[in-house]
């Protein structure tokens, strides 16, 4: 209990001291007898001589009018890895999904139809929420979401939409057809 009651007074004497000397600091305002301008009256401004310089400083105004170089072009697709990569895997997905499907893999008669139906529709781009992916298609100035389950053109069932392509299946004869998604681009049948 001692040791509290010492603290607590070693506090007080600390805050009053610091009360103290907070109060003998304070800015105070500062009077003076006589203005030595009149209220009202324009001030007199002391002006400073202008600093004089040597002959040697001067602006250089030629270097203002230099012209920019163009730009030349680029000399290197740096997205030319990316693209290839794309390729391959959509060359690889339609392997596979040729040796699940029974289907076989010469184009039907149908095949003109489908490919002028889907030429219609722009791919937009994509949305991925919740591992459910959205595409946005457009045609004649409207946009379309398209998810897994919905119908195109009201007769192509979507069965598969992935980054870099769309499955859709026929519902007159049930034939899967793979789309691959290229941005701002009409989607066109793989193969065509």
């Amino acid at each position: 209990m001692n040791r509290q009651k010492l603290l607590l007074s070693v506090l007080v004497v600390v805050l009053v001291l610091s009360v103290i000397y907070s109060f003998w600091k304070m800015p105070r305002q500062k009077t003076v007898s006589t203005l030595t301008n009149t209220p009202g009256a324009k001030a007199k401004v002391k002006r400073t001589p202008q600093p004089t310089f040597s002959n040697d400083t001067r602006v250089r105004l030629d270097l203002l009018s230099h012209e920019s170089e163009k730009f030349s072009g680029f000399k290197r697709n740096i997205f030319g890895p990316l693209v290839q990569q794309k390729k391959e895997k959509i060359h690889k997905h339609r392997g596979k999904l040729a040796r699940q499907s029974k289907m076989p893999s010469t184009p039907m008669p149908e095949q003109p139809t489908i490919q002028r139906e889907m030429a219609q529709f722009t791919f937009m781009g994509f949305l991925k929420k919740d591992n459910k992916k959205t595409i946005f298609l457009s045609t004649n100035n409207e946009i379309f979401l398209v998810k897994k389950g919905d119908t195109i053109a009201g007769k192509y069932l979507v069965s598969n939409i992935t980054d870099d392509m769309l499955s859709i299946r026929s519902s007159e004869n049930g034939m899967e057809i793979i789309i691959p998604l290229i941005e701002n681009r009409p989607l066109n049948v793989a193969g065509q």
